[in-house]
């Protein structure tokens, strides 16, 4: 009795393992045959090459199984060069925990498929080419706490069943093409953690149900075409680190105890609304704060933020909003910001600040990278102190230039630029323009080997071009000296600027010839020398410089012929020589074969070219001026060799009594030579 029980026994256990040996080679075979569809309709397999009958599913590059039930539980193919389509046999790799296809090449419709996989908990399908809309059965995948399907295509409407997802933690569909508006449904979405739908054309408003998102860390809603307010709600999200809703057309104001709603808050970003009121000075309190920009909305009001508790703050833009009342203290809150020692770039322009610019500014960090105040009312004189600010790379100190019938007053600097501006070895841009500094240009500038770009335009600067600002072979961008008071000549070190785009310098008074080394600088795109005093032909050494697309010489004293290089500048659009002194024909080719290309304007003593320009005809003499000059070294070098030969001759007669050079035969033999 006893080994018949045994007997059963152990037959029934030979049977469970096999039964369940048979469920798990079933199991893995309708993986095996989705992963093959998988692989089908990717265009290029060598990420794939392992996806073959030599390895074990398992052993897939890019496959992960479990260890009990040996079934697909992941898919790591990030960054894989995929390309072609995500096959909807994906749906049946039922034991899928991880999807991760991010930054590859795929395309077509995310397969409604994806929601029979209810076990899934992450789905990575960002940065491909994906279209058409997110799948409405999305919300089936009931334990998904991690969906990214950012920097695609996709467009339509956020699916409301995405509120259904109790368990999602992350959400991010940045950089695609959805619309429709924010569900208010997605209040439901209470382990929310971080929501980044930045970049995408959503319209409507905030919904209020958003402030239900107690867990939310990060919330990003710039340019989504969002209006009306922001919702109060919002800012009790005590848990908020990083807040943007830059470039849309929000209106309203910011609450006053912000530091105490937000107090976490490390990066807060409303650029390009239509915000009023003032900036609360309870920012001063949110001691975590390293990013601050609130350009370009309607703040008003003096600034009132003490920014000496914000030590950990590195960007700070508050321009395009009216804080200045023109009282004295209007910049006070340049003395606060002497501990943020981390601060990398201040930008405070058309802020309507008034006044003298304080030397203050001279404490600022060592690691300020970025210092922009331009088009504010400053006037008096620029302090040295700014020679203190070791770590900059770019000053912005232009004013605005006014385009309507009655622009405001503007204040602005005077005074010379100080020799300590030299000390900012660092800079890559200096724009000091519109205004009225006068005096020389420091030579000591010639220490920023770094420099990309400078321009010193609307002026009254005087003296020489400093030649050792010539030789920074650093300028690439542009060098603008233009209307000025500039003397001198133009130095030849100027040939050394082989890179340099963009040369202004019209309307000074510098004089001399061109010089030729001007040649050197075959980077050149536009080259404005106008308004000056400049004398003599334009140099053939310009020849070199095929690649400048405007050329402007006029309003100077340069005389000779038009060069006929300029005509193969086959990338030159407008070239204006007029009110010179230029003579003899107009060529007819390249950019002279259009009249509203160039102009000639002023010059008396041109002719020919097109008719439209009504030129008088060259005539006979000045065409065949290049001849006559040819003609007579002919007839001298003739006359040369006759003479030569005679005086041969007459040396030969008198050593071995030969005929004269007076014998008709010998006068034949000559001539017919």
């Amino acid at each position: 009795m006893n080994s018949l029980i045994a007997f059963l026994f152990s037959n029934l256990v030979i049977f469970l393992i096999f039964a369940t040996i048979a469920a798990f080679d079933g199991g893995n075979e309708t993986d095996y045959q989705a992963l093959l569809k998988f692989k089908s309709i990717i265009r290029n397999e060598e990420a794939l090459s392992s996806w073959n009958t030599s390895f074990h599913l398992c052993d897939w590059s890019g496959v992960i199984c479990g260890k009990r039930h040996r079934r697909v539980t992941a898919l790591l193919l990030k960054s894989q060069g995929l390309e072609g389509s995500l096959s909807p046999h994906v749906g049946n790799l039922s034991f899928l925990h991880l999807i991760s296809l991010t930054n590859n090449s795929l395309q077509g419709t995310i397969p409604h498929e994806l929601g029979r996989l209810s076990r899934l908990r992450f789905l990575y399908l960002g940065s491909n080419k994906f279209n058409g809309v997110i799948p409405t059965n999305m919300s089936h995948c009931s334990n998904l706490e991690d969906l990214r399907l950012n920097n695609n295509n996709l467009v339509g409407s956020i699916p409301k069943g995405i509120g259904f997802l109790s368990k999602l933690t992350y959400f991010l569909f940045e950089y695609n093409k959805l619309t429709g508006g924010i569900p208010p449904g997605l209040g439901n979405l209470t382990s929310i953690e971080l929501f980044n739908a930045a970049t995408n054309p959503l319209g409507g408003n905030i919904p209020h149900t958003l402030g239900h998102w107690k867990s939310l860390t990060t919330l990003y809603l710039g340019l989504c075409s969002l209006s009306g307010t922001i919702p109060h709600s919002i800012f009790n999200l005590s848990l908020l680190t990083e807040l943007s809703f830059r470039d849309n057309q929000l209106t309203g104001s910011l609450p006053s105890a912000l530091d105490e709603m937000l107090p976490h808050l490390r990066y807060f970003q409303l650029q390009d609304n239509q915000l009023t009121g003032s900036l609360p000075p309870s920012i001063s309190n949110c001691s975590k704060l390293e990013f601050l920009e609130v350009r370009g909305n309607g703040f008003n009001g003096k600034l009132r933020i003490d920014f000496s508790k914000l030590k950990d703050i590195y960007q700070i833009n508050i321009d395009d909003n009216t804080y200045g009342f023109g009282e004295a203290d209007d910049m006070k809150f340049i003395d606060t910001l002497r501990n943020c020692s981390r601060l990398k770039r201040l930008d405070l322009r058309n802020c309507r600040f008034k006044g003298v610019l304080p030397t203050s500014i001279g404490n600022l960090s060592d690691n300020l990278s970025f210092f922009i105040i331009q088009e504010n009312e400053f006037y008096g004189n620029l302090p040295s102190s700014i020679g203190n600010l070791f770590g900059l790379t770019g000053l912005g100190l232009s004013r605005n230039r006014f385009t309507g019938k009655s622009p405001p007053p503007l204040l602005i600097l005077s005074g010379p630029i100080p020799d300590a501006i030299g000390n900012l070895s660092l800079f890559i841009t200096l724009t000091i323009s519109s205004n009225r500094l006068e005096g020389h240009i420091p030579s000591s500038l010639g220490n920023c080997h770094r420099l990309l770009e400078l321009r010193l335009y609307e002026n009254k600067l005087s003296g020489g071009i400093p030649r050792q600002l010539l030789q920074l072979s650093s300028l690439t961008i542009a060098l603008d000296f233009s209307q000025n008071n500039l003397s001198g000549s133009l130095p030849t070190e100027v040939g050394q600027l082989k890179m340099l785009t963009y040369l202004d310098m019209p309307n000074n008074n510098l004089s001399g010839e061109i010089p030729s080394s001007l040649g050197g600088c075959t980077s050149l795109s536009f080259l404005y020398l106008k308004g000056n005093l400049f004398q003599g032909t334009i140099p053939s050494s310009l020849t070199s410089m095929r690649g400048v697309s405007t050329l402007d010489l006029s309003h100077n004293n340069l005389s000779g012929q038009i060069p006929g290089f300029l005509e193969r500048f086959i990338l030159l659009e407008y070239l204006d020589l007029s009110f010179n002194d230029f003579e003899g024909q107009v060529p007819m080719l390249g950019v002279f074969a259009n009249a509203s290309a160039f102009s000639i304007l002023g010059n008396s003593k041109l002719c020919g070219g097109l008719a439209e320009l009504g030129l008088p005809k060259c005539n006979e003499t000045w065409k065949h001026k290049r001849r006559f000059p040819l003609f007579i070294i002919v007839i001298m070098i003739a006359s040369t060799l006759f003479t030569t030969i005679c005086f041969v001759y007459v040396w030969c007669k008198k050593s071995n009594g030969q005929p004269s050079c007076n014998d008709v035969n010998f006068q034949n033999n000559f001539f017919h030579f």
